[in-house]
C-alpha cells in the first residue's frame, strides 16, 4: 500500500483509523467543501502495545479493535490507517525538470536510494511533485518524498486485519491532520497534534514539506504522573486535564500534592515539546531555506487542555491557535474534536489511492 500525499484530487470517504500510544480512534466524515465529522468512537489501549507510534503487540491491538467495533455497531469495516513514528521519513528533493512519468519515477528512486536512511527494498515509498522551482542550479522539479520501513507498516496492517477489518489505505497521520484542518486555501503554518505523541508538519503554500514525530505527548505525561503518585493511568489522565496550565494551583480543587505534581509534569512536558518543535523547525529551515514559519495550529487532545496552547505559544514565541475538525450539529458537544481530528482526516481518501 502506498501513501497519499495530495489533497487536491476527487475524494471518497471510508472509516479513518488512528492508532497511537494509549488509544485507537475511528471516525466517519462527510465532505462538502470542508471535512465534517459524522461519527467517532475510541478505545483505550494498554500501556506499551503501541510504542512511539509503532504497533509492538499485534494481538493486543487487534483485540482492542475487535472490541471497539463490537461496541459500535454499524461502523464501517473498510478503514484507512494512519501511521506516525520516527521510522517514517519525509524529504523535499529537487530533480531535473522532467515531464515523463517514468523518468520522474526513476529520478526520484535514484535520489531516494542515496538520501533516505533505509534501503528501498525494505521501504514503502511514495512521492508527489510540487512544481517547478528556480534554484542556484537552474530550474528544477520539486518533489516531496515519503518512505516508511515496510515491517512497521506490515505490523499495523496485521493488527487491523486480524480484527476483521479491511485496510483500504495507509497514510501519514500528519497528512491526515492537514486534510482535516485545511480550508482549501494555500497557507504556511506549523501543524501540531499533541496526544499520545506529538506529530508536527510544516506546511508552506499549502504543501507539506516536512513532518516529524516526538514522544513528547500527553500520554507520557500521564504515565509519569501515574508512577509518581501511584495512580491508575486513567486517573492520571483525568488529573492532568483537571489541573491544566491555566489556573493558579491554589485555586484548583482536589488533592494539592497531586495537583502540584500534575502542574509540574505538564509544565516540564510543554517545555520539552517546545524544544523538540524548535529543533525540528531549525532543521527544516537549514534543509530547505524556506520562509520562516510564524504561527502554529494546535490540535489533538491537548487542544482542549486548559492553558496548554498559551503555554506552548510562550515557549515557542509564536502564536498558537487551537484548531479541530468540524462536526455535524450536536456531535461536537459530546466528543473531544481535537482528539479525533487525525482519524477524521484519514477518513478522507482519494479515488485510486
Amino acid at each position: 500500500m502506498a501513501f497519499s500525499l495530495s489533497s487536491r484530487s476527487k475524494i471518497r470517504t471510508i472509516v479513518g483509523l488512528d492508532i497511537e500510544p494509549g488509544r485507537a480512534v475511528a471516525a466517519e466524515v462527510s465532505v462538502n467543501g470542508v471535512v465534517r465529522l459524522t461519527r467517532a468512537a475510541s478505545i483505550a489501549l494498554p500501556v506499551g502495545v503501541v510504542r512511539d507510534g509503532e504497533v509492538v503487540d499485534i494481538d493486543a491491538v487487534s483485540s482492542a479493535l475487535r472490541q471497539l467495533w463490537s461496541e459500535h455497531k454499524g461502523l464501517g469495516r473498510q478503514v484507512r490507517i494512519g501511521v506516525a513514528n520516527a521510522k517514517i521519513v519525509v524529504r523535499t528533493v529537487d530533480i531535473p525538470p522532467l515531464t515523463d512519468v517514468l523518468q520522474i519515477d526513476a529520478a526520484v528512486r535514484h535520489i531516494a536510494a542515496e538520501e533516505l536512511p533505509m534501503p528501498l527494498e525494505s521501504a514503502v515509498l511514495d512521492y508527489e511533485t510540487v512544481g517547478l522551482v528556480e534554484t542556484a542550479a537552474g530550474q528544477r522539479l520539486r518533489v516531496v518524498v515519503v518512505a516508511a520501513r515496510r515491517e512497521m507498516v506490515e505490523s499495523i496492517i496485521a493488527a487491523v486485519t486480524r480484527a476483521g477489518l479491511k485496510p483500504r489505505g495507509v497514510d501519514l497521520s500528519a497528512f491526515a491532520m492537514i486534510r482535516a484542518l485545511g480550508d482549501g486555501r494555500s497557507d504556511s503554518a506549523l501543524y501540531l497534534s499533541v496526544g499520545g505523541m506529538a506529530n508536527l508538519a510544516v506546511v508552506v503554500d499549502g504543501v507539506c514539506l516536512f513532518t516529524r514525530v516526538t514522544g513528547a505527548g500527553l500520554e507520557g505525561m500521564g504515565i509519569e504522573l501515574a508512577e509518581r503518585r501511584g495512580l491508575t493511568l486513567e486517573d492520571a489522565r483525568r488529573w492532568l486535564r483537571h489541573t491544566g496550565l491555566k489556573d493558579d494551583v491554589q485555586d484548583i480543587e482536589g488533592d494539592p500534592d497531586v495537583i502540584r505534581d500534575a502542574r509540574s509534569i505538564l509544565s516540564e512536558g510543554t517545555r520539552r515539546l517546545a524544544t523538540d518543535v524548535r529543533a525540528s523547525l531549525d532543521f527544516h529551515q537549514t534543509q530547505t531555506a524556506a520562509a520562516e514559519i510564524d504561527h502554529a495550529l494546535l490540535t489533538g487532545v491537548a487542544a482542549s487542555l486548559p492553558g496548554f496552547a498559551d503555554a506552548l505559544a510562550s515557549e515557542l514565541q509564536m502564536p498558537v491557535q487551537t484548531r479541530c475538525v468540524a462536526a455535524v450539529d450536536g456531535l461536537g458537544a459530546s466528543i473531544d474534536l481535537g482528539g479525533v481530528t487525525i482519524a477524521a482526516g484519514l477518513a478522507v481518501a482519494q479515488v485510486g489511492a
